[in-house]
């Protein structure tokens, strides 16, 4: 199995790339071509291995995604070309990025356990426990930061003071936020799964808010398993989940939280296939559809060959 790591494609009328820390992302006109590569990362840190068919899952269930929710807010996709790539509108891109919460855990439940009780502005409940639903979602934004740097948290109201999203945009993001959301969460209840958290990205284009960038993947969101929830919380046990959580737990119990000085453990081939089964299974179990894996040999000629007849 190989995984693709890297691209420089040249497209005719070409104005410019950007690599970001899993997608490369081709401008060309008014279009974006974003490759999902199979790069991945953790604690903001591009880790040195690739996963194989990690991009091509990410990419087609963002796809579905996007055309499931297509009714609540307009999004950038016009295709998928090819099963790592998707083609579509390029947007001005809000600077922020808008998290919301149903469950408390995460990064969340860190900050709770050291005694935080306000996220973003957000006030918690006191006395909450792990993996405890909220009694409605709680949207928890952050600043999208540049490669290498961290995401920080932000309040609506810094948002709006530091002229980032204008008031009366903020409100449209929150409220196709949520929908959004809700959305995510009755799609997920059909597949025996809890939608927990997730990210959106919004931009601009001709002046209207198009939802961006993949949602409701293993990445950009967390899943549990609903069967076997109530007990596991009522008994304080870890949930069953669905997400890339469980690359960062391994890279925890190794010492890597991606801080100053640490060192990312060695992603030896079994840990590698390993990754690569585990991102299988999140992609049949969140669609419901048996993964069809597309060759693996000869990625850049085959997905440059299918762009190019896109465009």
């Amino acid at each position: 199995m190989k995984a693709l790591t890297a691209t420089e494609f040249k497209f005719k009328n070409q104005t410019g790339v950007y690599h970001g820390k899993v997608r490369d992302v081709y401008s060309i006109g008014d279009k974006l071509v974003m490759v999902a590569t199979d790069r991945i990362s953790a604690f903001d840190v591009i880790l040195p291995e690739g996963i194989p068919y990690k991009g091509q899952i990410l990419n087609q269930i963002a796809a579905q995604f996007l055309d499931a929710t297509a009714d609540i807010v307009p999004n950038w996709k016009l295709s998928t070309p090819d099963p790592m790539v998707t083609i579509g509108l390029r947007c001005e891109g809000f600077p922020v990025e808008m998290i919301v919460r149903g469950y408390l855990c995460g990064s969340a439940w860190r900050a709770y356990k050291s005694g935080v009780r306000e996220i973003c502005g957000v006030k918690i409940p006191e006395g909450m426990k792990e993996n405890q639903k909220f009694p409605t979602p709680i949207i928890t934004p952050t600043t999208k930061a540049e490669i290498g740097e961290h995401d920080q948290d932000i309040s609506k109201e810094e948002i709006i003071a530091q002229g980032l999203v204008s008031a009366e945009d903020y409100a449209l993001l929150e409220k196709y936020t949520l929908a959004l959301f809700e959305r995510g969460t009755e799609i997920a209840a059909k597949r025996g799964l809890i939608l927990v958290d997730t990210k959106y990205e919004f931009g601009k284009h001709d002046g209207k808010i198009y939802l961006m960038d993949e949602i409701h993947t293993p990445d950009s969101s967390r899943y549990f398993y609903a069967d076997g929830y109530q007990e596991r919380f009522a008994k304080g046990e870890p949930q069953k989940q669905l997400s890339k959580e469980f690359v960062r737990e391994w890279l925890m119990e190794n010492g890597f939280q991606g801080k100053a000085g640490q060192q990312v453990p060695e992603m030896t081939p079994a840990i590698v296939a390993g990754i690569s089964d585990r991102y299988v299974e999140l992609y049949e179990a969140v669609t419901g559809k048996k993964l069809e894996k597309a060759g693996t040999d000869n990625l850049l000629e085959r997905i440059q060959k299918n762009i190019e007849k896109a465009l």
